[in-house]
């Protein structure tokens, strides 16, 4: 009877030990360098959980080389899977994650709110570009909400420039003066003074530049997400356009926003998953020593390997417990994002971007040309990168 009952014990601990055993399902696809083509393959061939991501990278990418009409397809696509997960929907996989036997970079990647508000940036800009202010501002409004805590008001939404277009858009469009807006910009505004909304302004230009950050985990278990920022010798910008020469410095820190929220640093610890990990790996080496201690002896040698099995099974358990932080990252964000507004005189013009380090100083190399057209009611919207292709 006691050979026969350990036996069982043993036995389910092999059970459970086969059943924590996973297989992947992850499609390869082969990589060719370019980030239009390998992103769509990406999309089309690798995992579901991962299609927002690539679709962030791939319509970033594709706002750089002014396929504007391919860039909002992807934008869409995550932005509506984004909004279903976030306002309830269906998603098993960020379900799962939660519990103690799943790895956090098994779930839907929806992104940190530095990367959603990103990604609502974006779709702003495009929006805009098809003359839509009016779904514009619902872009920059939205990506406040992605960074700021609205159920417990911990910490609000401090990025520039959500606020500043946010309040612009409202003045120059909607006879509103935007005035709410504007005082959350400035306050969060940290070098000097934000330019007054100009309702006659035509022509309105984005710009990003440098690096954005990356994620890494550390801890004893890979339990802590960490952000690194990225590091980039540009810091600014020339505008030359129609006679006018416009210096234009970061509204936003990409970098400081993915370290910070509401101003406050932020490092995020998967702590529960590390403390249960810890506590039966502790309780399972503790379980098979003592056993054998008591197995030692004949009078209790089924109590001693009972103890010996459920120190296994801890074991095993701690074994299964993946406190693993999701280091996936949209990898190809800038490090800064800036805005300004000119008005410019009806017909054809071309305007030049000089890319500027921490000096001032001209980085010939980054220097970007656009040519475009004023056209009398119409607004011009440019997108200027340092990684324009």
């Amino acid at each position: 009877m006691r050979r026969t009952g350990i036996a069982s014990i043993l036995a389910g601990v092999l059970v459970f030990a086969s059943g924590c055993a996973t297989t992947s399902t992850r499609q390869s696809f082969v990589r060719t360098g370019d980030p239009i083509i390998d992103g769509k393959a990406a999309i089309e061939h690798g995992p579901e959980k991962d299609r927002v991501l690539w679709q962030y990278r791939t319509g970033l990418a594709a706002m750089r080389r002014s396929n504007y009409e391919e860039a909002e397809r992807f934008f869409d696509d995550a932005l509506l899977r984004v909004g279903s997960v976030l306002g309830g929907g269906p998603d098993k996989s960020a379900k799962k994650s939660r519990g103690y036997f799943s790895e956090e970079a098994k779930k839907t990647f929806l992104g940190e709110p530095y990367e959603r508000v990103m990604a609502y940036f974006y779709r702003g800009i495009l929006y805009w570009m098809d003359g839509e202010p009016d779904n514009a501002r619902a872009c920059f409004r939205n990506a406040q909400i992605q960074d700021s805590d609205t159920d417990n008001r911990e910490y609000s939404n401090d990025w520039v420039l959500m606020d500043y277009l946010d309040g612009f858009v409202t003045a120059k469009y909607f006879g509103g003066d935007g005035s709410d807006a504007r005082e959350r910009a400035d306050e969060s505004f940290k070098l000097g003074e934000l330019p007054p909304y100009s309702k006659n302004a035509n022509t309105m230009v984005f710009l990003e530049f440098g690096k954005g950050p990356m994620k890494y985990a550390t801890g004893e278990y890979g339990e802590e997400l960490r952000i690194r920022p990225g590091k980039s010798a540009v810091q600014g910008a020339w505008l030359k356009v129609a006679n006018q020469a416009v210096r234009i410095a970061p509204y936003d820190d990409v970098n400081y926003q993915a370290t910070t929220r509401g101003g406050r640093v932020m490092d995020h610890i998967l702590a529960n998953k590390a403390v249960f990990k810890s506590a039966t790996d502790d309780f399972g080496t503790a379980a098979i020593i003592g056993g054998a201690v008591v197995a030692s002896h004949s009078r209790n040698a089924e109590v001693g390997l009972g103890l010996v099995a459920a120190g296994i099974l801890s074991k095993v358990i701690a074994g299964a417990t993946t406190p693993d932080a999701d280091t996936r990252a949209w990898e190809n964000l800038p490090g800064y994002i800036s805005f300004t507004a000119l008005e410019l005189p009806p017909g054809p013009h071309t305007a030049t971007v000089e890319f500027t380090d921490a000096a001032g100083n001209v980085m010939p190399s980054l220097t970007k040309t656009i040519h475009f057209t004023v056209s009398a009611g119409d607004d011009a919207v440019l997108f200027a990168s340092d990684r324009n292709t």
